[in-house]
C-alpha cells in the first residue's frame, strides 16, 4: 500500500512539474517579438484580450498558433516513442531513430515536388507506414524476434537512405520548391496556422487517446508475446494497430512541421527512469512531458542566437537528444554485444 501511494505521489509530482514547465515556457515563448520580447504582463493581458493592438497581433496572431502546434507535436511524438519502445521492448526504438520521421518527410517532399499539397498528409502517412514495415521486416531475426542491434542498425540504414532521397529531391527541385523541401529536413513550428492545427490536432489527439487505452496490453506485451497471449492479448492485432496509429500520428506531425527528432526517445525514457515501466503512467505523462520539451526547445531556438535569426527546432532537439542517445547506447553496449 505504501509503495502504491509513493508511486501515485511521484506520478502526480512529475505531472505537476511537467505542466509547470509547459506553462512557464509557453509564456516565455509567447513573449517573442522578433529580436525583442514583451513583458509577461503584456503577454498575460493579450491572452485575456486586454492588451494593446500590437501585443495582440504578436501573442495571439503570431505566437499562439506556434505554441499550439508545439504542444500537439510534442505530445504526439512523445507518446508514439513510448508506445514503440514498449511494442519492440527496446528503449532505443523511436520514430526518429527507426526512420519513421524521415519516411514521412519523404512523402511530404514528393507531394511538394509534384505540386499535390492536398495529398501531402496521405503521402506522408503512406511513406511513414512503409518505412516502419521495412525496418521491422529487416530487423526480424526469426519468427517475431526483434533484436536490439538489428533494429537500431536497420533504422539508421533506412533513415540514411531516405535522407539521401530527400536530398536528391531537394537538389532537382525548382528553386521555388527547394525552400519548402529544406523546411522538412530542419523542422520548424513557425509555418503552421490555425487551419493546419485544425487538421493535425484531431488526428494526434485521437491517436494519443487510442494508444493510451492500450496501456494494459502494452504492459503484457513487454513480458513477451507468449505471456501476453496467455493473458488474453491478441498480440498480432494489437501490435499492428499500434504501429499503424503510431505511423498516422508521426505523419500528421511531420507533414506540417518537418522532422523533429529525439522527442520520442528522451521523454518516455526519463519518465520510465523516474516512475517505472507501467505504461498506464508513462504514456499520459509522456504527453505532458513531450509538450513541455518541445515548447522549451522552441523557446531556446528563438532566443539562443538572436544575431543569427531563429534556429530550426529540429537542430535544438537533436543537440539535446543525440547525447542522450549516445548515453543509452553506452549504457546498453554489454546487452547488445558492442
Amino acid at each position: 500500500m505504501k509503495t502504491s501511494r509513493r508511486s501515485a505521489t511521484a506520478a502526480v509530482a512529475t505531472l505537476v512539474a511537467a505542466m509547470a514547465l509547459l506553462v512557464v515556457f509557453s509564456l516565455l515563448d509567447l513573449s517573442w517579438a522578433g529580436g525583442s520580447s514583451l513583458s509577461l504582463k503584456e503577454v498575460w493581458d493579450a491572452i485575456w484580450g486586454h492588451g494593446t493592438w500590437a501585443a495582440d497581433i504578436i501573442v495571439n496572431g503570431q505566437n499562439m498558433p506556434r505554441i499550439a502546434t508545439g504542444i500537439c507535436v510534442g505530445a504526439g511524438l512523445a507518446v508514439t516513442g513510448g508506445v514503440m519502445q514498449a511494442v519492440f521492448r527496446n528503449p532505443l526504438a523511436t520514430p526518429y531513430i527507426l526512420g519513421l520521421s524521415s519516411g514521412a518527410s519523404l512523402g511530404a517532399a514528393v507531394a511538394i515536388l509534384l505540386s499535390v499539397t492536398l495529398l501531402q498528409p496521405l503521402l506522408a502517412f503512406i511513406f511513414c507506414f512503409g518505412t516502419m514495415l521495412l525496418v521491422y521486416t529487416i530487423s526480424r531475426s526469426g519468427g517475431s524476434v526483434v533484436r536490439t542491434e538489428t533494429l537500431v542498425l536497420a533504422g539508421v540504414a533506412v533513415s540514411s537512405l531516405i535522407s539521401a532521397m530527400v536530398s536528391f529531391l531537394t537538389y532537382i527541385a525548382p528553386s521555388e520548391k527547394m525552400g519548402s523541401i529544406v523546411f522538412w529536413s530542419l523542422g520548424s513550428l513557425s509555418g503552421t496556422g490555425w487551419e493546419d492545427i485544425a487538421l493535425m490536432a484531431p488526428v494526434v489527439a485521437a491517436g494519443v487517446v487510442l494508444m493510451v487505452t492500450q496501456s494494459r496490453n502494452l504492459n503484457a506485451m513487454m513480458l513477451g508475446d507468449a505471456h501476453a497471449m496467455d493473458l488474453g492479448v491478441d498480440v498480432r492485432r494489437t501490435r499492428l494497430l499500434l504501429l499503424a496509429v503510431s505511423s498516422l500520428v508521426v505523419a500528421a506531425c511531420v507533414c506540417f512541421v518537418g522532422t523533429i527528432g529525439f522527442v520520442g526517445l528522451v521523454i518516455p525514457h526519463i519518465i520510465r527512469l523516474l516512475l517505472g515501466p507501467d505504461n498506464r503512467i508513462i504514456l499520459p505523462l509522456s504527453a505532458a512531458g513531450g509538450a513541455a520539451f518541445v515548447i522549451m526547445c522552441d523557446y531556446i531556438a528563438h532566443f539562443v542566437a538572436p544575431y543569427y535569426g531563429v534556429l530550426p527546432i529540429g537542430v535544438v532537439t537533436s543537440l539535446i537528444g543525440a547525447p542522450f542517445f549516445i548515453y543509452l547506447l553506452c549504457a546498453r553496449k554489454r546487452e547488445v554485444g558492442w
